[in-house]
């Protein structure tokens, strides 16, 4: 039997990326996932891309959307076993240029977001002892000019996945979190505001920074989340995995 047969996941931010391979990959496995995205067209896409799949259009900055997304999941399927906090925001972002709008949407995003979804799933992830993945950056550990808000943001995520961790264990439900490092996603060019020319100079400088000398896959980071809500890593919680190339220890 597959490792995720017939167990529902939420994947916030599942239409592209990173996302869009976790979500792939555990309906691969037998899973029932929600995706969620703010635009309706990659939605779509990923929802037809897979018969187990069903893609819905809201988002993660907004409050109300993390109740209406729990109670698709809920609708659709029962409950909630698995919640993938995916969905990102982030700039590259001079201090001497943030502005507290610029702030608060980073925040509302990458800290407020993935607390009320978690708030709202806990019910049902208690009732199935299921669990939460986080997805973080390496940058929410390793300091890096221009990523101020963004990186303190993740640094917040990571946290909460630890001290989470520590509060949902009475209750069966394992809390982790994945680092991703330089992935080939549309990240620089679509989060970060770049030009395609801006982001292909980052892209080379990221490649020369990572240990590994390259970007990872999409797939690379989606086969850890996958991994870390199976069953069978039922004595892994509060811990952040970097998957980063050794971006992190270079």
């Amino acid at each position: 039997m597959p490792a995720h047969d017939e167990r529902v996941v939420i994947v916030t931010g599942g239409s592209s990326g990173i996302g869009r391979a976790a979500a792939l990959s555990f309906a691969g496995q037998g899973a029932k996932v929600l995706v969620t995205g703010r635009q309706a067209a990659p939605v779509e896409e990923i929802a037809g891309s897979h018969p187990d799949i069903f893609g819905m259009v809201a988002d993660v900055a907004t409050p109300e959307d993390a109740a209406r997304t729990v109670a698709k999941a809920v609708e659709l399927w029962g409950g909630v076993d698995v919640l993938v906090n995916n969905a990102g925001a982030g700039a590259i972002l001079a201090l001497a240029d943030a502005t507290a709008e610029q702030i608060m949407k980073i925040l509302a995003v990458n800290v407020v977001g993935p607390s009320l979804l978690a708030s709202a799933a806990l019910p049902f992830l208690s009732a199935a002892k299921g669990t939460i993945i986080n997805v973080s950056s390496t940058f929410g550990h390793k300091p890096a000019a221009g990523l101020s808000h963004y990186a303190a943001s993740k640094a917040a995520l990571e946290h909460l996945t630890r001290c989470w961790a520590l509060e949902l264990a009475s209750l069966g439900v394992r809390v982790n979190a994945v680092a991703a490092g330089p992935t080939k996603t549309n990240a620089l060019t679509g989060m970060m505001g770049l030009s395609a020319r801006e982001a292909a100079a980052v892209e080379e400088r990221e490649r020369e920074q990572v240990p590994l000398k390259r970007r990872g896959d999409p797939d690379d980071v989606a086969r850890w989340i996958v991994q870390l809500a199976d069953p069978a890593s039922d004595w892994v919680t509060g811990q952040v995995i970097d998957v980063d190339g050794g971006l992190s220890v270079a």
